[in-house]
This record gives structure tokens, C-alpha cells and sequence, in this order.
């Protein structure tokens, strides 16, 4: 697996998951919202709040023919792409002090730019890595554009068939940026528990030399939890300040306590997962005088034959490993051994 680096936070192998609060259309358009929002991250402990940077003008046209009326099976249809963004987008103003507030709290703070001139934007404030929406994976352009700026690029690939993850990767390292994350996404909101598909998270760190991960819409904690497991490096998810506020993506957020308890549960997991060794840690080693042994049952003299009745294997395990049975009985004991004595081989004559 690659390593990355997002401000101070490596990202790789054997570091920690970097996980991600996206704010995204929760901030209400009310700052004093965002303000409580980014404080309720930190204390959540996660690792980052992403925004989204996007104009209504930028996203699409304002225009009421059928193609411009959402019709996906969701909870936005019938509402225009145009009224929807308008209602979604978060002032650029806004940017600048969010950035600075993250700062202040340990947070690493970057967007989603949804075109290009929100990609200059965004270099312009100097963000650390930029993240590519699943919507916006088929804009090549868009891309190159935030692959030349030479930080991290994590894409989310909700809505893009195997050619297209493919196109996105190959841009970046056309523009020799080979920093990339690819985000297991299912663009369902929420998403259907079995339409997840987590086992393809190893099979995209496979076959696309990425630094896999998981931007999750569904309405629990555990589909995360159960991505780490599976080698995901980056947990985005969506945050909200209470999910009574409401707001287009207020039905698959995390609220601040939900997200602690998914950072928690995630760390709990990676200290689960370890490493790759047979080596016993401190608990199991203590554990060992509990096994299984030989000890002599019965009062034994000098010289009298070991049998099935005198020897036996039993807890505690202190005594000669059970393996050794066999080869023990039959012989002598080498001096009086009392009831409740560890079998050693020092107390078996020619053993």
C-alpha cells in the first residue's frame, strides 16, 4: 500500500484511518451552526472536516425542462438541480474562517471543488487535498485540474463503472500525481445495506495501486467499522449538528455523538486488527498457566512406575506439555513425589 501525506497525517499501511466529517449541506446556511458543527467534530475526535465548494451557476443551469427535474428515486425528486444547489452551497466567504477554525481545533480542513474556477478558488487558500465527488469522477478536466496542484486527490467512485475509476486514476498520473484515494461508494442516500459491496475495497487497492477507503451514506456506524477491517484508510461520512434541524442530507448523518462513537469503534477495531504474528501478547501469555499439563494425581514412591492412575494431564500448566503422555508412563519416578507435583523431567528416571 502507497503512503500519503495530508498535512501532518500519513496516511498508509500502518497508520490509523483518516477519518473524515463531511459537513457538505448541513451548515443550514447559518454560520453559528458551522461554528458548533466543527467544535462537535473535534470533540468527536475525527481527523478532518471536508466542505463542499460549489455555485448553483457552476453546478448546472437554471431551467425547468424535465432533464433539470430530479427523478432518481430519492428523497430530492422533484425539486430542480438548480433550487436544490442553490439551497445547498455554502458561501465562499465562509471558507477562509472554517479553515482557520479547524486549525485552531487540530482539524484538517479541505472541500470538494465542483468545477474548476472552485478548484483555483480552493488552491488559492492552499487546501492540503481535494476531494472528487462521485458525481464529478467522470470530469476529467476537473481532475487534471486538481492533480496538477500536486496534493492528494481522494475520489469517491459512487456512481462510476470499472473504466471510469480507470479514467480518473490515469488522469491524475497523467499530470504526475500518483497521490491518490479511491472512496468505495454507494450513491444511494441512504444506501441499501446490500448494495454496499465492501469486498471491493481490497480488490480497488489491488488493481488500481490506490490507497482504498470508504465514503458511506447509510444510517449506521458499522459499515465503516466492518471498511477498516477490510483495509480502508479514509472514513468519510456525513456530519450534523442534530438531525431534527433537517436539510437535504439530514436523513444519513451522523450526529456528534454518533460520530464519536464511530471513531471510538474504529479505533477499537484497529488496535483489534494488529499484525500478522503468532507471537502471544502479554494477556495470552499470562493466560498460559492455565493450560493443560502433567501432574502427578496419586502420592507416587521412589521407583514406582508412572500409569494413567498416578499422572495426568489437568489444568494448571506448570508441569511437562500433554504431548509427553505417552513417553512418561511406564517409566520410573526418579524420588518421592507427593500429590499435586508438576510432572519435570528431572523427577523421571532415564526420560
Amino acid at each position: 500500500m502507497k503512503e500519503i501525506l495530508i498535512e501532518n497525517r500519513r496516511i498508509g499501511l500502518n497508520e490509523p484511518a483518516f477519518i473524515i466529517a463531511e459537513l457538505s449541506c448541513n451548515h443550514l446556511n447559518d454560520f453559528s451552526i458551522v461554528e458548533k458543527t466543527i467544535n462537535a467534530a473535534a470533540e468527536a475526535g475525527v481527523d478532518a472536516l471536508k466542505l463542499a465548494t460549489l455555485t448553483p451557476d457552476t453546478m448546472t443551469i437554471d431551467c425547468d425542462k424535465s432533464d433539470f427535474i430530479i427523478n432518481t428515486d430519492s428523497k430530492w425528486d422533484g425539486r430542480s438541480y438548480y433550487d436544490l444547489y442553490e439551497e445547498t452551497s455554502m458561501p465562499y466567504e465562509w471558507h477562509g474562517k472554517i479553515q482557520k477554525m479547524c486549525s485552531d481545533l487540530g482539524l484538517i480542513c479541505f472541500s470538494s471543488p465542483y468545477d474548476t474556477s472552485a478548484a483555483e478558488f480552493l488552491y488559492n487558500l492552499d487546501m492540503p487535498a481535494y476531494k472528487i465527488a462521485s458525481f464529478e469522477i467522470v470530469d476529467i478536466p476537473l481532475i487534471k485540474k486538481v492533480a496538477s496542484y500536486g496534493k492528494p486527490v481522494i475520489i469517491s467512485t459512487g456512481i462510476a463503472k470499472e473504466s471510469e475509476i480507470r479514467d480518473a486514476v490515469d488522469a491524475c498520473c497523467s499530470m504526475d500525481n500518483e497521490q491518490v484515494v479511491l472512496l468505495k461508494c454507494t450513491s444511494g442516500y441512504p444506501a441499501p445495506y446490500d448494495e454496499i459491496n465492501l469486498s471491493a475495497i481490497p480488490m480497488m487497492e489491488s488493481d488500481f495501486n490506490v490507497i482504498p477507503g470508504l465514503s458511506d451514506h447509510t444510517l449506521g456506524i458499522e459499515i465503516p467499522i466492518a471498511a477498516v477491517s477490510l483495509g480502508a484508510k479514509v472514513i468519510e461520512k456525513h456530519i450534523i449538528l442534530d438531525r431534527s434541524l433537517g436539510g437535504p442530507d439530514a436523513h444519513f448523518s451522523l450526529n456528534p455523538s454518533e460520530f464519536g462513537a464511530l471513531v471510538k469503534a474504529v479505533r477499537n477495531v484497529e488496535m483489534a486488527i494488529g499484525k500478522a504474528t503468532y507471537n502471544l501478547p502479554v494477556s495470552s501469555q499470562k493466560s498460559r498457566k492455565n493450560m493443560r499439563s502433567l501432574y502427578v494425581v496419586e502420592d507416587i514412591k521412589n521407583g514406582e512406575i508412572f500409569t494413567d492412575q498416578n499422572v495426568r494431564s489437568i489444568r494448571p500448566g506448570f508441569g511437562m506439555a500433554p504431548k509427553h503422555l505417552d513417553r512418561v508412563l511406564g517409566k520410573k519416578a526418579a524420588q518421592n513425589l507427593e500429590r499435586g507435583t508438576p510432572l519435570k523431567e528431572e523427577l523421571i528416571n532415564s526420560f
